[in-house]
């Protein structure tokens, strides 16, 4: 059985949303953050981070939205979000997967505390370049790989959602509110917000 380890109000939100998505069995095991669960040698066992979410099936053990994202969408190949190792759309696929974490958040962090980070040395260049590049490629919709909804629009759903929407730290423009729309429309999502928002 396929265990999330998750808290509420948190980045669990994308693995929770991940898992509604793929309709597989799965337990949610509510790791209380605010009495630091997450740092109890045993749950350290599975994520060493010491944070949430993380995923156990079986003998695997990983924590890492995104990296849950690609475990799942892989190892369960019947749940279609994710382009196979053979097609044409699964590099596309990755770097939108990993967009979120390496882009989306850094940005989000500089923004928020008003870092000055030269472009040329931040990895994710700017906060600007980050949006200006996202709303580029949300223009050809209505998904990041155009027609095929994937694990990588959960990671970026989440993620643009959470800047537009939820803390309005990014200004909405006409592509991010269409996503977004289309992203909260899903009824996975519609379930997911309900279980993150409870313990």
């Amino acid at each position: 059985m396929i265990k999330l380890y998750w808290s509420p109000r948190s980045r669990s939100f994308t693995a929770i949303w991940l898992m509604e998505e793929t309709r597989l069995p799965y337990e949610r095991v509510l790791t209380d953050i605010t009495t630091g669960a997450q740092k109890a040698p045993e749950y350290l066992k599975i994520n060493p981070m010491g944070k949430v979410p993380a995923l156990t099936d079986g003998d695997a053990a990983l924590g890492e939205t995104a990296a849950i994202c690609a475990y799942i969408a892989d190892r369960y190949p019947e749940t279609k979000l994710a382009p196979g190792v053979n097609d044409a759309l699964r590099a596309k696929y990755l770097q939108w997967l990993l967009f979120s974490p390496s882009c989306i958040e850094p940005a989000l962090i500089q923004i928020f505390t008003k870092l000055e980070v030269p472009p040329s040395t931040a990895a994710w260049g700017s906060s600007t370049q980050v949006f200006d590049v996202l709303d580029a490629a949300l223009q050809n919709g209505p998904w990041i790989l155009g027609e095929k909804f994937s694990a990588a629009d959960i990671t970026v759903g989440a993620g643009l959602h959470f800047a537009v929407r939820m803390f309005k730290m990014v200004p909405p423009r006409p592509a991010f509110d269409a996503y977004i729309d289309r992203c909260v429309a899903r009824p996975a999502f519609q379930r997911a917000e309900k279980i993150a928002e409870r313990a």
